[in-house]
């Protein structure tokens, strides 16, 4: 199994991200290919740098020649302009420079859609701007679709987050893993006013991630950068077991003294148990029974459960006590995530207790395959025996994207992507992206 590794001891930004992906090996075409498809006035300029004797991958967006400036920069040259002009709800990233008069999160989702890039980079893209959005409008108490995003809705931004998205998928890792993120400290300076650090927004986004400042009083973590952490890592935690393959650092824009202020990515190969056969691991299993749940709030549960890195969630209806009926919860996960997956079942249901146990359970070894129709692109996921396939499906959110972006049935799209998968005689080409699962 492929695992990506963000070594967060500076920080995170997105301009961070998309160099450390292009110093891991992702070509520099492909954020140049994302940036053409957005079609929204914007280059990248690609350079290396030094941050304190480490040489890193520095990525700027330009745009009308200029390139972003740091949130507190900005805000100090306008000496909030913008508010005193009537410009409205402004987002809280750090890449700014005034020019762009706002975007609803429907109107950035629209671009992003028209966008000649893949379906996955365009899923992972729109659910980083949904879990900004999600976090702008909660502390402006507004809903989300009327929120205008002012910093976040810039150009630089977006080219940021939808690169992101690509050179992620480019990258090809089955697993993604934080470590604890270095906030910083002091104030800094938005679009609202002085803020504490972390800001408003990243504080919001990094709900249950682990968190410290090392003492430097500056912003080291912006809210682009706690999105793209929010919707790709699936865990926290030290340095995991792996084979490293390759590492890549990329550099903020400012340069500390005696700090390295740059992120570092880890890609390596995890142990995997007799790789030919099924794999064996150990989980942890809750259950807790729930007789007096709104029905409607256990569909909500069991999303939520999942985007907290539950490995699967199902409820089975049961008769209890009292002839009442009710639904076992049952939740898998890693025994390591056990204890934070408790804590959103007693927040989010009636339940008094949950029972814990660990399981040994057997995983056919799986790959991702990407096929293309007549629409788009799809990934099949395939499972096999000692080389022998076994089972193949067509991904749903990639086919349930395509349905509604083209107007087609739902079944025509996996019928068809199913028959792209039966019929290729060559799986692996040029255009084609496989790794483990």
């Amino acid at each position: 199994m492929r695992i990506a590794y963000l070594d967060c001891f500076s920080g995170i930004s997105g301009d961070m991200f998309l160099g450390a992906l292009l110093d891991a090996g992702v070509p520099a075409q492909v954020f140049e290919r994302t940036v053409a498809a957005l079609n929204i006035g914007a280059r990248l300029e690609i350079s290396r740098v030094d941050r304190s004797g480490i040489s890193a991958a520095k990525v700027d967006v330009l745009v009308h020649g200029e390139k972003e400036l740091p949130r507190e920069v900005f805000w100090e040259q306008q000496g909030h302009n913008h508010e005193e002009h009537g410009h409205g709800h402004h987002g809280d990233e750090a890449h700014t420079r005034g020019i762009d008069h706002g975007r609803s999160l429907t109107e950035i989702k629209q671009i992003i859609s028209r966008a000649a890039i893949s379906v996955g980079a365009k899923n992972t893209a729109t659910r980083i701007f949904e879990a900004l959005g999600a976090a702008e409008a909660k502390i402006h108490n507004r809903d989300i679709e009327t929120i205008h995003f002012h910093e976040v809705g810039a150009v630089d931004a977006m080219v940021d987050i939808v690169c992101a998205a690509a050179g992620a998928e480019e990258l090809g890792v089955d697993e993604w893993v934080c470590s604890p993120l270095n906030v910083g400290g002091g104030t800094v300076k938005c679009a609202h006013g002085t803020f504490p650090v972390p800001a408003p927004a990243t504080v919001e986004l990094l709900q249950g991630a682990p968190v410290y400042s090392s003492g430097m009083n500056v912003e080291l973590v912006t809210p682009t950068g706690a999105a793209i952490v929010k919707t790709l890592a699936k865990r926290f935690g030290s340095f995991p077991q792996m084979h490293v393959r390759r590492a890549g650092y990329g550099a903020g824009t400012r340069d500390f003294s005696g700090y390295a202020n740059v992120l570092r990515l880890t890609v390596g190969e995890a142990e995997t148990i007799n790789k030919a056969h099924a794999r064996e691991e150990m989980i942890s299993v809750l259950e807790a029974n729930l007789d007096d749940l709104n029905p409607q709030v256990f569909g909500y549960v069991l999303e939520r459960l999942l985007e907290e890195g539950a490995l699967d969630v199902f409820g089975v209806p049961v008769q209890m006590k009292k002839n009442r009926p009710g639904i076992l919860l049952t939740v898998l996960c890693r025994a390591e995530d056990s204890s934070r997956l408790s804590q959103v079942i007693f927040a989010e249901t009636t339940t008094l207790g949950i029972r814990h146990r660990e399981e040994r359970r057997e995983v056919l070894t799986r790959k991702w395959v990407t096929v293309e129709t007549r629409w788009g692109s799809v990934r099949m996921k395939v499972a096999d025996i000692n080389g022998a396939v076994t089972n193949y499906a067509p991904e749903y959110e990639d086919c349930r994207q395509i349905a509604v972006e083209h107007q087609v049935p739902l079944k025509s799209v996996m019928q068809e992507a199913t028959q792209q998968y039966l019929g290729s005689n060559q799986l692996i080409t040029k255009d084609t992206k496989v790794h483990e699962g």
